[in-house]
């Protein structure tokens, strides 16, 4: 099979769940205006998502080169072709959280495949950190689109109306296009054989990685940026709505500048690393994320909209404020792409699991933590506690910089 037509499948696939996970800051404004439930209700999605992604990574990740990683992403396109269906019909925040549950099970399916499967593409450190940056650089576009789909569906006029529902038949439309493509692929997945006998032996092998300085050290910095990606992500809309004063429709939209700031971080990063060391560009990265929340949210404070607010007017923190973005978007591909080719072809299966498990952590941590604060403070207070995340992210770095050149000592 042609590298190239596979890289493609894989990204057609995290495009599509990059649109389906980050829709979850529009779903919880839309069930705030729809279902009328509170912002803590509300908060809720993102722990039906994050959660199932945690739990079924960590039982299936070191199982899947044993049941193969075309088969995994087919049984989650399925399960979430059927969520998708199941929206507008049920038209409940019931169904949400379901929808959600289905998302997040799949995802685990979805992204254990493919960042074994970059092994296998781009074997090379070099290699591996670009398209790793690529691929992550889609799923962002994804996200991007998503904000954009939704927001063609959302009535501002009226914000109980439960149009925004009909987005996800064409969702449904996706997925069994993606599902019709997967069955017509193999991935040569005899390559990538267990390096056990059982998987008792897998499993056990996965959860000794846990041991390895350098791998609990990455755990650690990549649930922190998760914990502030989907906490900024996850209530951008709301904030929009409610601290800026923009419409429905406009809230969510705008927030797409957050994603495009994403997509081109990630997809520029592979780029930047090719000359510059991953840990300086980390470092200036996270020091400029911290700068410009101090510089950004004291802009928020009694903003005034005029009432035909449109993207030509916009009060000038919904301009801003997103472009956190940019230096955001280098940090969870790059580290992942440090620890993943440090490791045997064998264990980055496992390695993967643990990234996903960690990262959905979290991000359920992240939107709860920043749901409560919006919902008992102000949405300045919850941005401005990314402050926190951000100063020990900096400190994880330089832990993280001197285990990799332990490491790359004992390979040499």
């Amino acid at each position: 099979m042609n590298k190239r037509l596979i890289v493609l499948v894989l990204m057609l696939n995290y495009f599509l769940f990059g649109l389906l996970l980050n829709s979850v800051g529009v779903v919880i404004l839309q069930s705030i205006n729809s279902f009328g439930v509170t912002k803590e209700s509300a908060a809720l999605l993102e722990g039906f998502k994050d959660i199932p992604i945690a739990v079924v990574s960590f039982l299936v990740a070191s199982f899947l080169p044993r049941l193969g990683y075309r088969r995994a992403m087919m049984i989650g396109l399925g399960v979430v072709l059927l969520a998708c269906l199941s929206m507008p019909i049920l038209s409940s925040f019931w169904a949400t959280k379901m929808l959600f549950l289905a998302i997040g099970s799949s995802f685990a399916l979805i992204k254990v495949s493919v960042y074994a499967s970059i092994g296998i593409l781009a074997p090379e450190k070099q290699a591996h950190a670009s398209l790793m940056n690529a691929i992550e650089g889609v799923f962002m576009l994804g996200v991007l689109s998503g904000y954009w789909v939704f927001s063609f569906f959302i009535d501002s006029d009226r914000p109980e109306s439960m149009n925004w529902l009909n987005t996800y038949w064409w969702l449904a439309g996706i997925c069994a296009f993606n599902l019709v493509v997967m069955a017509f692929i193999r991935f040569g997945e005899e390559k990538v054989q267990p390096a056990t006998a059982n998987f008792g032996q897998d499993f056990l092998a996965m959860l000794k990685l846990t041991a390895r300085p350098l791998v609990y050290i990455f755990v650690a910095s990549v649930f922190l940026y998760v914990l502030i990606e989907q906490g900024i992500g996850t209530w951008l809309p709301t904030f929009n709505n409610q601290v800026l004063n923009l419409p429905s429709a406009i809230s969510v939209q705008v927030t797409s500048i957050f994603a495009l700031c994403l997509a081109i971080g990630r997809l520029g990063a592979g780029v930047l690393l090719r000359g510059i060391n991953w840990y300086v560009l980390l470092s200036v990265c996270v020091i400029a994320m911290g700068l410009l929340v101090i510089l950004t949210l004291p802009l928020s404070y009694n903003v005034k909209v005029e009432p035909d607010v449109g993207w030509l007017n916009l009060p000038l923190a919904a301009y801003i404020f997103p472009l956190i973005g940019l230096f955001m978007a280098p940090i969870y591909p790059a580290l992942s792409s440090v620890v993943l080719s440090s490791l045997p072809l064998h264990q980055q299966s496992s390695m993967a699991g643990l990234i996903i498990i960690f990262s959905a952590l979290g991000g359920t941590t992240g939107s709860m933590l920043t749901g409560i604060v919006f919902g008992q403070f102000t949405g300045q207070v919850a941005f401005y506690m990314a402050l926190v995340p951000m100063a020990l992210i900096l400190i994880l770095l330089r832990g993280l910089k001197r285990e990799t050149e332990r490491a790359d000592v004992r390979e040499g």
